[in-house]
C-alpha cells in the first residue's frame, strides 16, 4: 500500500489522525506527512485539523488494492473458519469485498462447489480449482474493486438458493446496523443472506464503528458472524444478544 493509502486507511479507522503519529509510524518527516495531508485534502478525503485531519464522511472508499492488505492477517484467519463450515458439493454464495475474497481463496481446497459471486476477485480465487462451478453475472465490471453492482447481479442471487451465503459490510455501527458505501451494495448484500439457508457475515473488527453511508440489514440477521476478535469493549453490547452465533476466527475458545 503506498504512504497515502495508509494514511487515508488509518483516518477511515479511527476518524482522525495526526501529524506526530503518522510521521512515526510511517518512518517519514512531519514535513512529508504534511504534504500528504494537504493532498488528500484538496481531493475532499479528508478535513484538515490542527495538528493532523479528520476523515471526511461519505467520502470515496479506499481503493480495492488498498483494502486488500489492511488487516490481512485477521481476514485470513476467519477464511480459514469459514472454509470449515463449507461442505463439498455445496453451493456458496460470496459477496464483494477483501475479506469474502479472501474467503473464497481458502475454498479453493474445497471440492465440487458451485460458487455463485459478484465479485471477480472471488470467481479468480477459487478457480484454480477445476471441479467448481463459478456463475458470477453479466453487464459492466466496476473499476478498480473487479466487481458487478448492478440489477443483473441483484437478480442473480435472486435466482439461486445457496447453502451458504457469505457477505462482507463496509461497517457496522453503534445500533448494529449494517453500513456500505452505496445502496446497491445493501440491495446485493440482503439478498444474498435472503436466499441463503446459512447466512454467514464476515467481518474484521476494525469494522466496528467505521462509517458508510447506506444502510441496510443489521448484525443481529446474519446466522453465523465470523469475526477475527472481539471489538472495542464499547460494542459489547451488540454481541451479547448474537453470543451463539458469533465465531472468533483469532480466539476459538473464546466463542460458542
Amino acid at each position: 500500500m503506498d504512504r497515502r493509502s495508509a494514511i487515508l486507511a488509518a483516518a477511515q479507522r479511527h476518524g482522525r489522525v495526526s501529524v506526530d503519529a503518522l510521521a512515526s509510524e510511517l518512518g517519514v518527516s512531519a514535513h512529508t506527512i504534511r504534504r500528504d495531508l494537504n493532498a488528500l485534502c484538496r481531493e475532499a478525503k479528508l478535513r484538515r485539523l490542527h495538528g493532523g485531519a479528520e476523515f471526511v464522511e461519505g467520502s470515496a472508499n479506499l481503493p480495492y488494492a488498498a483494502r486488500s492488505v489492511l488487516n490481512f492477517p485477521a481476514k485470513q484467519a476467519i477464511a480459514q473458519v469459514v472454509a470449515e463450515l463449507v461442505k463439498d458439493g455445496a453451493t456458496v454464495f460470496v459477496s464483494i469485498g477483501t475479506t469474502p475474497a479472501i474467503v473464497a481463496g481458502a475454498l479453493a481446497k474445497k471440492e465440487a462447489l458451485t460458487i455463485v459471486t459478484n465479485n471477480l476477485n472471488a470467481a479468480f480465487a477459487v478457480s484454480e480449482n477445476s471441479t467448481h462451478r463459478v456463475i458470477l453475472p453479466g453487464g459492466e465490471m466496476r473499476l478498480p474493486d473487479r466487481d458487478f453492482l448492478n440489477e443483473a447481479a441483484i437478480d442473480l442471487f435472486g435466482a439461486y438458493r445457496a447453502d451458504i451465503g457469505i457477505y462482507g459490510v463496509g461497517g457496522i455501527d453503534t445500533d448494529g446496523s449494517l453500513l456500505d458505501f452505496h445502496s446497491t451494495e445493501v440491495r446485493a448484500r440482503e439478498q444474498i443472506r435472503a436466499n441463503s439457508r446459512t447466512a454467514v457475515l464476515v467481518a474484521d473488527r476494525s469494522k466496528f464503528g467505521r462509517r458508510a453511508a447506506a444502510v441496510g440489514g443489521h448484525l443481529g440477521d446474519a446466522d453465523l458472524i465470523v469475526l477475527d476478535a472481539r471489538p472495542d469493549p464499547a460494542f459489547a453490547g451488540l454481541l451479547a444478544p448474537v453470543e451463539d452465533r458469533l465465531r472468533l476466527a483469532c480466539d476459538q475458545g473464546a466463542a460458542a
